[in-house]
């Protein structure tokens, strides 16, 4: 395989220090506002605009520059009825059975249960599926380099293009979730990493009212 041309990186916008400094604090302030919301409209959300977010969700590093990453649009009524129905089955069976007492004890202020609504009110379900291992033409497996840790990258830069557009996210994780490759016939070297629900809130929605961690819990300068 023969190396990637090299080509000449310019940064083509330079602020002055006290110009990064309030792009900085506006850009904070924005994403401030980001919530997660469980109860979304069923208007629909314009076909272009996922399009420029999932553009920008392609623009994230990875492992290699493999860019193991897939984005299921999911938009189709009956396709998110199956969803629903397969996450609620699981969700089922952990707040029943497998779910230990802490972590259910860290849920109960957020009133979460095994109903998801969401799955169908919304107008768009973006299920993210990360590349364990590619294939050639013989398919014998290619390895993936930090796999994870790339989709993760991009999942994150969604959430923000997103909220960017003016739209509000859930991130659902449902386990296991190996119903999504049946449902929406992704091949199973493709690992569903999270359903991204997509849309705008109900009116009337209410959040819980959390304080996030300040800069001196979540940062170490040396």
């Amino acid at each position: 395989m023969s190396p990637y041309p090299f080509i000449p990186f310019e940064l083509r916008i330079k602020y002055s220090e006290e110009e990064a400094i309030n792009k900085s604090l506006s850009f904070y302030t924005f994403m401030n506002y980001r919530r997660t919301i469980r109860e979304f409209s069923d208007v629909r959300v314009s076909d272009e605009v996922i399009k420029n977010c999932l553009l920008t969700a392609g623009t994230a590093p990875s492992g290699a520059n493999q860019q193991p990453w897939k984005f299921v649009v999911v938009s189709n009524p009956a396709l998110k009825q199956e969803i629903r129905m397969g996450a609620e089955a699981e969700e089922k069976e952990f707040y029943e059975h497998r779910a230990p007492e802490e972590w259910l004890k860290a849920l109960e202020p957020l009133g979460t249960d095994d109903h998801k609504p969401f799955l169908e009110t919304a107008p768009c379900l973006i299920v993210i599926f990360e590349e364990k291992y590619g294939l050639d033409d013989l398919d014998n497996k290619i390895k993936r380099y930090y796999s994870t840790e790339s989709t993760g990258l991009a999942t994150g830069m969604l959430i923000t293009a997103i909220h960017n557009a003016g739209m509000v996210s859930l991130t659902h994780t449902p386990s296991p979730m190996k119903f999504l490759n049946t449902i929406l016939d992704i091949p199973v070297n493709y690992k569903p990493y999270l359903i991204l629900v997509t849309g705008y809130p109900a009116d009337g929605v209410t959040v819980p009212d959390i304080t996030r961690k300040s800069l001196e819990d979540i940062a170490v300068f040396r």
